[in-house]
């Protein structure tokens, strides 16, 4: 951790203070560079044991209570009497004075500190680099020395103080760095110093959900695979291609199979039959505490809540207008109803409480859904649709803009909670038992623009036909096949890319939605001053 101190202060603070971490292809690859030292091996002698005979020993951990730190040293080669602790980095040698960079020499230099302050001889450090196989010294001269103290205690004086550091600017270092999704460096500098961001963030993770959905299946896992059974029908994937688990009813799964997708930070999401919410399985969470203490704080502030608020149903009330102005397929005038829609987003930000924000949004709503039918296809024996209703669902198209919702619930509860944030306590819903008030909050402006959208798309498609529906009494539910036909409109919605209309760079709609649950939590902390809402042209 000092090392990422001396290399990036934000960085170190994000992984040892906030407890956030993303692997990459370099942390992949660091790790496969350390096999062979992690293992372990040999035996390092007591310093007053040490002998003349040259020995290794390997993966040793030893810590200096004046220094306050803990290392696990790679190697340490003995010498005559002189030990020396190596550290492996998995690149090539760098051509530069010093013949190492600082961050690593602090490193060695620490790890040098900690041998002497337990009674060891050392007289230099080294640095094996894998990818070229040479070894490069590191001399613990004064200033190195003076360096790596400076570097311990501004690691810890950032820790006590609690004071997330600012990210770089335009630094090299950053499109690499397999944090920049969750520190979102040019992003927040947009904010900062107006910079405009580079495309920093990662390549959608190529995991995708997996929905089980048959009654009776049975998911557990064969080594690092997974094994959905039903019946006499078995499929078999590797747990690293999954990155969400959604089961509908009555469907079973193994504890080993449990454990291990915790393990793997892999949430399950478990719905009933007809496809409610009905909450999630996951391991220990985001071990932030920092971005839960703002957002408690933001909660007993009621002035900000409603801030908040009103941006939440502005931004509704704009993509509902979006989407109808981008589908509406009849002669029915329309430009009525985007006038009435556009007057009042204008009047969000002058609602005085809350009460007056679910008033405007009820308007908004009756004449959203009153228009909803614009956009449906008009051939003959297709969907039709009058007003929203659920609890049940009494139609067609209420059923799966239900389960479309439902779905966009479970999205945003997974991308609050790896983020830290208490999905169940919102700004704008009410907190309720078993209610996730903060993912319904950030899906609001979301709704229109991937759950309404899918269901348009699964209807206008043909992908969803009405015999895909069953009645009870006067509630209506999507029969297996329908309900798989939405799930795949739903996911190919979240993979399909979008510019950010405020950062500017192209992203799926699967990745901005982690983008905005960060940008929340940064927003919460204070490092932006608005939090900016997702609003399409």
């Amino acid at each position: 951790m000092v090392n990422e101190w001396v290399y990036c202060p934000r960085l170190a603070y994000l992984e040892w203070v906030e407890g956030e971490w993303a692997d990459s292809s370099d942390t992949a690859a660091g790790k496969r560079a350390h096999a062979r030292v992690d293992k372990g091996g040999g035996n390092l002698p007591l310093p007053e044991e040490i002998s003349e005979e040259v020995s290794q020993a390997k993966s040793i951990t030893l810590s200096s209570e004046r220094l306050g730190v803990i290392a696990n040293i790679d190697v340490v080669e003995v010498t005559e009497g002189i030990v020396m602790p190596i550290d492996f980095k998995r690149g090539k040698r760098p051509h530069i004075p010093a013949g190492a960079y600082e961050p690593e020499r602090v490193q060695v230099c620490i790890q040098a500190m900690i041998l002497e302050d337990n009674g060891y001889k050392v007289e230099q450090g080294a640095l094996w680099y894998v990818a070229s196989r040479e070894r490069v010294p590191v001399i613990l001269d004064s200033d190195l020395r003076a360096r790596t103290l400076e570097a311990i205690a501004g690691l810890r004086s950032a820790a006590t103080s609690r004071c997330r550091p600012p990210p770089l600017e335009n630094s090299p270092k950053c499109p690499r760095c397999s944090l920049a999704g969750i520190c979102l460096p040019d992003e927040t500098n947009l904010f900062r110093k107006g910079q405009t961001p580079r495309p920093l963030n990662p390549a959608d993770d190529p995991a995708l959900p997996l929905y089980v959905q048959t009654p009776g299946a049975r998911l557990r896992k064969s080594g690092e695979r997974l094994v959905i059974e039903a019946g006499e029908d078995k499929v078999e994937l590797p747990v690293i291609d999954v990155s969400q688990v959604s089961l509908f009813g009555p469907v079973s799964v193994t504890t080993p199979t449990l454990h291990a997708l915790m393990r793997a930070d892999i949430p399950v999401s478990w719905f009933s039959t007809g496809g409610w919410f009905l909450g999630h399985t996951f391991g220990t969470g985001n071990g932030n505490v920092a971005v839960r203490e703002a957002q408690y704080k933001t909660y007993f502030n009621k002035q900000k809540c409603l801030v908040f608020s009103r941006a939440l149903v502005d931004g509704k009330i704009r993509n509902s207008r979006t989407l109808l102005r981008r589908n509406w397929r009849i002669e029915k005038p329309k430009d009525t109803v985007l006038i009435q829609l556009k007057r009042l987003a204008q009047r969000t930000p002058y609602a005085k409480d809350v009460k007056q924000l679910l008033g405007i949004e009820g308007e908004a709503a009756a004449i959203y859904f009153s228009c909803f039918d614009a956009m449906l296809s008009d051939t003959p024996g297709s969907f039709s649709f009058s007003t929203r209703n659920r609890r049940p669902p009494t139609d067609p198209v209420n059923a799966m803009l239900s389960l479309a919702y439902a779905l966009l619930t479970r999205v945003f509860a997974s991308s609050l909670s790896a983020t830290g944030l208490d999905s169940y306590l919102g700004f704008y819903h009410r907190p309720r038992q078993a209610k996730p008030a903060l993912a319904l909050d950030m899906m609001e402006p979301f709704r229109p623009i991937v759950s309404d959208s899918s269901v348009i798309q699964a209807i206008n498609n043909k992908e969803v036909k009405l015999d895909d529906f069953i009645y009870n009494g006067p509630a209506c539910a999507l029969k297996p096949r329908g309900r798989k036909a939405l799930i795949a409109a739903f996911e190919r919605r979240l993979d399909q890319e979008t510019t950010h209309p405020l950062f500017g760079y192209r992203v799926s709609m699967r990745r901005l939605i982690d983008v905005q649950s960060r940008l929340l939590a940064r927003h919460l902390q204070g490092e932006i001053p608005i939090y900016p809402h997702y609003l399409p042209r």
